[in-house]
Formats: C-alpha cells, sequence, structure tokens
C-alpha cells in the first residue's frame, strides 16, 4: 500500500544501490550521485539502472530499466556538499512499475511530523522507515539552493528516498527527496518538493 509501493531499489550493477520512489507509472525521481560511478568517473548509462519495485528479501513486485534520465541543472557528484540542493535525478523507465493511484504526489513542506522509508545500508533487503521524526527547519547549500533539515533516522541507501508528511485527507504526500544523512544517521537533508516539480517539469 502506499506510500511504500511506491518505492524501489535503485541498483547499478558493481556500483550504487539507492532508493527512487515513483511519482507516475513510469516515472521516478532519486539522488543524482546515485547515478554517479565514482570508480570509473562518470554517470552509469541508462540501461545499467535497475528499479526493483516492492523488494523484500530478494523479492520484489516489478523491474524496470532506465531508458533515460535528466540530472538538475548545477549538480556536481565531485563537489556534492556544495550542491545537496542540485543532487535530484528524474528517471524514465522502460516499463510501468505501479499503477497511476499508487504513486506519490508532491506537496509544499510545513512545520510538523514527517517520515523517511528506503532501503539503508542497515537493512538493505527491507524498507527501514522513520514515522515518528520532525521537520526541523530550512537550510541552504553553497550555491543558495534551499534544502529541508529533518531529524529522521536514515543512513546510507537511503539516499533519494522520500520525506513525507501526511496530507488533510490522511494520504501521504513528498515533501522533500533524502540527499544526505548526519554521520551517525540521525537527521538529514532532502530536497524540498518545490525543485522536484521543476526538474519534472523541465525546469
Amino acid at each position: 500500500m502506499p506510500p511504500w509501493s511506491a518505492l524501489a531499489r535503485l541498483q547499478i550493477p558493481g556500483a550504487a544501490r539507492c532508493t527512487a520512489f515513483l511519482v507516475a507509472p513510469r516515472t521516478a525521481l532519486t539522488a543524482a550521485h546515485c547515478l554517479y560511478v565514482r570508480r570509473a568517473g562518470h554517470f552509469a548509462p541508462a540501461g545499467s539502472v535497475h528499479l526493483l519495485a516492492g523488494y523484500a528479501a530478494g523479492g520484489f513486485s516489478g523491474h524496470a530499466v532506465a531508458v533515460a534520465y535528466r540530472l538538475a541543472p548545477g549538480f556536481d557528484p565531485r563537489a556534492r556538499p556544495a550542491a545537496f540542493g542540485a543532487d535530484i535525478a528524474v528517471l524514465t523507465l522502460d516499463r510501468p512499475l505501479a499503477a497511476p493511484d499508487r504513486v506519490l504526489g508532491l506537496a509544499d513542506a510545513v512545520a510538523g511530523p514527517v517520515a523517511l522509508g528506503g532501503y539503508s545500508q542497515d537493512r538493505a533487503e527491507v524498507i527501514e522507515a522513520d514515522l515518528g521524526c520532525r521537520l526541523l527547519g530550512r537550510a541552504a547549500d553553497a550555491g543558495g539552493r534551499a534544502l529541508l533539515r529533518h531529524g529522521c533516522t536514515g543512513t546510507r541507501g537511503t539516499s533519494g528516498a522520500p520525506l513525507l508528511a501526511r496530507a488533510a485527507g490522511g494520504g501521504w504526500q513528498v515533501v522533500g527527496l533524502q540527499v544526505a544523512a548526519a554521520r551517525d544517521g540521525a537527521g538529514g537533508l532532502a530536497v524540498p518538493a518545490a525543485r522536484l516539480r521543476a526538474l519534472l517539469a523541465g525546469e
């Protein structure tokens, strides 16, 4: 069920393993640094990016491969802290991974409770979620791009995961995309939904 049915484990063979989430049946968002193969010094070809929907302990409900992806302007994987606010990417998939009513919508953040769920390095075989955290405020990277500060627990692997908040009707909406975690895993930074909408619109 949403929101977790909209999450997928992102895998690049021999390289990254992160989290992505679906905003349309064939469209997913993730962190841009997840697509950078550090050992090779370049971004991965789209066809090597695999998304496994509903992944749990080796099983999954759907598998898709990226046919294209687009990075936010200004992202530099070699100077990532200075470009946290641009650390987002939109992926176009070769097949639908979810029905239209199983994807996540975007909403602007307001003060209050939030949640973060993804495939963390601590428990990479299942979705691990922190449902009891809060939005702590706003920040900016060195380029002045907006960020959200939150108190959710999430280690490596949750990069690209949705920062979620309850909508008025009780469902979940994405208010940000996780791009960095604190060294101890307690808290992190997310790119706000407004920037995600702009990337989806081609801006």
